[in-house]
């Protein structure tokens, strides 16, 4: 792994951000007992060495948000009620002071040994920085490793989460009073969407890797990919380790944010047709078809869910996400414009099943 968290950041900010992680350290010892203490590790983006730098009035910052695994030993679900709230503060006062979120998850050892895999795993286990433990708590992780292993719903998972950041946006792009932080979020989305859907081919190909470059050079060798998703994946990389702030009007936002639907949509159907073996050809081809379309989550767990979940309109033994898959295709791609409030109702299941 690389001992920087960026690739090309300045010095200072590299300073900032190995001190960032020195105060996260002291913070959580001082919450979780070391007794029950495992590890702490840096993910996502500066884990892996290639977070984002953002270059204002001569100066690198940090952009991208902090993500830290706590593993504490014993029930997740017990350690979550217990510790969460005091982590949550945590990550709040220290989001003031270095000027990005901090946020934490909690997890076991157990636990991560025994999940299955997924790409959200895949990218922990393989890139990240150890600021308690080291790699001998990974031993029993291998099936992690193996990005060829990554199931295809995990690809829709991701395709879901970026195409809902595009109903996000043109919520956005549709307000009245459009803005500067207006378009830094549509644009923000959009080079998302950019990423994603390079990403998503490679998914589908048992091309996939932890870090963003290789992705680049692996989508380049895969045949018969469009220049202009190149063109797009290229972008988001760029993006990803260099962003910028949108200076973009929202016309020129409008037209980039159709360009992307329709390229999104034409990936989405090639991706479900392979996933849920059968012929997807139109939005409407989708929204009829009852074939359950997370057929991974099992029966007993949809009912749980639902049973705790009020306000979805769908069978009692589907899981929630198939709901939201509905929605963000009818309202991406069937509809011309969805209302603010069914954007927000979305926005609040989502959050949840994301």
């Amino acid at each position: 792994m690389s001992t920087r968290f960026t690739i090309d950041g300045s010095e200072i900010l590299e300073q900032h951000l190995a001190m960032t992680c020195t105060h996260v350290r002291a913070g959580v010892e001082r919450i979780i007992p070391a007794a029950r203490l495992e590890g702490l590790v840096l993910a996502g983006g500066y884990g892996r060495g290639e977070g984002g730098v953002l270059r204002e009035n001569g100066r690198d910052l940090p952009y991208n948000d902090l993500e830290f695994f706590v593993f504490i030993r014993g029930s997740t679900l017990i350690n979550d009620r217990r510790f969460k709230t005091a982590l949550h503060g945590l990550g709040e006062s220290l989001s003031h002071v270095v000027g990005l979120d901090v946020e934490f998850k909690i997890l076991s050892i157990a636990r991560l040994r025994r999940s299955p895999v997924s790409m959200f795993y895949y990218d922990l286990v393989m890139g990240h920085r150890w600021l308690i433990g080291g790699e001998e708590l990974f031993t029993g992780c291998d099936h992690h490793r193996d990005a060829t292993s990554i199931p295809l719903h995990e690809a829709t998972r991701l395709l879901f989460n970026r195409c809902s950041g595009l109903l996000f946006a043109n919520d956005r792009l549709g307000r009245k009073d459009f803005g500067i932080e207006d378009a830094d979020f549509v644009g923000r989305n959009l080079a998302k969407v950019r990423l994603a859907l390079g990403d998503v081919i490679l998914a589908m190909n048992g091309r996939y890797h932890w870090s963003c470059l290789e992705r680049h050079r692996r989508l380049q060798t895969l045949p018969g990919v469009d220049a202009g998703i190149l063109s797009h994946h290229a972008a988001g990389v760029e993006f990803k380790l260099h962003p910028q702030r949108s200076t973009q009007t929202r016309d020129e936002l409008v037209k980039e944010h159709s360009e992307l639907s329709q390229l999104a949509l034409k990936i989405f159907l090639q991706l479900e047709s392979r996933r849920l073996e059968m012929k997807l050809s139109t939005p409407v081809d989708y929204l009829s078809s009852r074939t359950n379309k997370c057929p991974e989550v099992p029966v007993w767990k949809n009912v749980l869910l639902r049973l705790r979940t009020r306000g979805i309109p769908s069978p009692l033994t589907r899981y929630p996400r198939e709901h939201l898959l509905h929605e963000m295709v009818t309202m991406l791609w069937t509809q011309r414009d969805a209302s603010a409030s069914a954007i927000q109702q979305y926005m609040a299941l989502w959050s949840r099943f994301n």
